[in-house]
């Protein structure tokens, strides 16, 4: 039989004498079955091609897939490990958030005086994952395991309450930053609203209920000019969409521990810093900036009015958060039910003295040695306000809250930290 190269091109071609309609229908059916084949080829690679791709987009969607999943024997153990707890009257605590700025330091600090620890986060991109990953790294090399999933994944949170039987909730997960808001409103509501409701019904559902305590902020308090700011303050009129989903939190905390008996303790923080910290906040980026020989935006308000901030050092923070956890008594509901009634308490957590942003800057520039290319600018409206102040006195006497860090010593830790962690050498990144 001629092979497909035969049939195209005889090799011989000679002299013979044929019949003209045989000879056309000969020529017909050669070239029918020539097209034919050609036919049959173009379909066998086009289904080659198709599967190829099919299989590649499995192959992508599988490591996607698997890259973010848990479960399983191995995954099991990690979360039973991580939550065991070390010491005599110890607590099993499930941080959400836990590779974010303020989780990662309160995990650890838990973790070092012998308490249980599991750590969820979803590793988003609002600002640059690396940073969250290196946290990571560093709990897990204290022993502390960080669960990748999302405060919104019910059947997770189900999973992990039915490994370990979690005595507290330490809830740190949100989409913070006030600005951001404008870009990515639905953000807020997913993580703020959404996620918190998903993780408070998870905690009510829970047998034992765990006691819950959870990062709202200071910005709840708004257009609010009484200063110091209270815990007795309005709160009705937030200048943001962030504000507003924070509010909207203590409100929806507050039904949950009326209806369920769950033991609830709101934070308001004031603008936590210090090593370790989310890029997006100023001392950050100015930090980042000045050392780059780029100019920083320093805000301010009506009338030239410098802007002015209680900034607080991370370790104070983190105090304050382990004093509401030792203090927050227990829940009272079983299976969703309550049996009466659980502490509901809201704290301020602050440093007490408000110092403006131009000072702030000044003392980056010391501790950098470099000057900064300052370029004044008006507040625009997108939700910042223009001071805050906190009243610490209910703290301090019910938490033992004691702030202990000035921003001058508290800056000189966080600049030490950024170089190294970024590999500068005299005002200079390390290749």
């Amino acid at each position: 039989m001629p092979s497909l190269e035969e049939e195209l091109f005889p090799s011989t071609p000679g002299k013979f004498k044929i019949d003209r309609a045989h000879s056309m229908n000969r020529q017909f059916h050669r070239c029918f079955a020539s097209t034919s084949t050609m036919f049959l080829w173009a379909l066998f690679l086009i289904a080659l091609t198709a599967s190829y791709l099919s299989f590649q987009s499995f192959v992508d969607t599988g490591s996607k897939y698997f890259a973010a999943s848990w479960g399983g024997l191995q995954w099991e153990k990690q979360v039973r490990v991580s939550s065991q707890i070390r010491r005599s009257g110890g607590m099993s605590v499930l941080v959400t958030g836990g590779a974010g700025f303020v989780g990662t330091h309160v995990s650890l600090a838990l973790k070092r005086r012998g308490d249980g620890v599991v750590g969820l986060d979803n590793f988003n991109n609002y600002y640059d994952p690396s940073l969250k990953k290196a946290r990571r790294a560093l709990l897990e090399s204290h022993g502390v395991f960080v669960v990748e999933g999302d405060i919104n994944d019910s059947r997770l949170l189900e999973k992990l309450f039915d490994i370990v039987a979690f005595t507290h909730v330490m809830h740190l997960a949100a989409q913070a930053g006030v600005r951001y808001a404008m870009e990515n409103p639905n953000s807020y509501v997913h993580s703020n609203i959404a996620g918190l409701v998903s993780l408070l019904e998870a905690c009510k559902s829970a047998n034992p209920q765990p006691s819950v305590v959870w990062a709202s902020s200071s910005s709840v308090y708004g257009l609010n000019e009484k200063v110091p700011f209270s815990e007795s303050d309005r709160t009705d009129q937030p200048a943001s969409l962030y504000a507003a989903t924070k509010k909207a939190g203590e409100e929806i905390t507050h039904t949950y521990n009326h209806i369920y008996g769950l033991s609830i303790t709101g934070l308001r923080f004031f603008t936590v810093y210090g090593p370790w910290g989310r890029p997006d906040m100023a001392y950050f980026s100015f930090t980042r900036n000045i050392l780059q020989g780029k100019p920083i935006k320093i805000y301010r308000g009506k009338n030239r009015v410098d802007l002015a901030r209680d900034f607080t050092y991370i370790d104070d923070i983190v105090k304050g958060c382990l004093g509401s956890l030792d203090t927050s008594g227990k829940s009272t509901g079983s299976g969703g039910k309550k049996r009466g009634p659980a502490p509901y308490r809201i704290f301020n957590l602050g440093n007490t003295s408000p110092v403006t942003v131009p000072t702030l800057v000044s003392i980056l520039e010391r501790y950098l040695k470099t000057k900064a290319k300052r370029n004044l600018v008006d507040m625009p409206g997108n939700g910042d306000v223009p001071f805050t102040h906190a009243n610490i006195s209910l703290a301090r006497s019910e938490l033992g809250y004691k702030p202990t860090t000035d921003l001058q010593t508290g800056l000189k830790k966080f600049v030490r930290w950024y170089l190294s962690y970024y590999g500068y050498n005299h005002g200079k990144p390390v290749n």
